[in-house]
């Protein structure tokens, strides 16, 4: 059975402040350039997607010359179901 020392203590100690510290400094000089990169691919799959939207709505604007309406029902509007009817009530304290 082994039992913690002092030395050991204050060498974990070191290599944990250590180790912080570097990851710090690392992170400052690559996770900008991190960030730009996925932000500059994120802005490309937007472009592809509204190009690919753009490009869907032109085409079936094009395949369609004319335009129908159907006015029977413009003249007739339909009436809505009555599901139940509507019953005020009052609070009773």
């Amino acid at each position: 059975m082994q039992t913690a020392s002092f030395t050991g203590f204050i060498k974990a100690l070191f290599y944990m402040i250590a180790f912080y510290y570097i990851f710090r400094f690392l992170a400052k000089l690559f996770l900008p350039l991190l960030v730009k990169k996925v932000v500059e691919k994120a802005g490309e799959n937007m472009q592809k997607q509204q190009q690919y939207a753009q490009d869907n709505t032109w085409k079936k604007t094009q395949s369609k010359d004319e335009v129908i309406y159907n006015t029977a029902n413009a003249k007739n509007p339909r009436e809505t179901k009555k599901v139940g009817e509507y019953v005020d009530y009052e609070e009773i304290d």
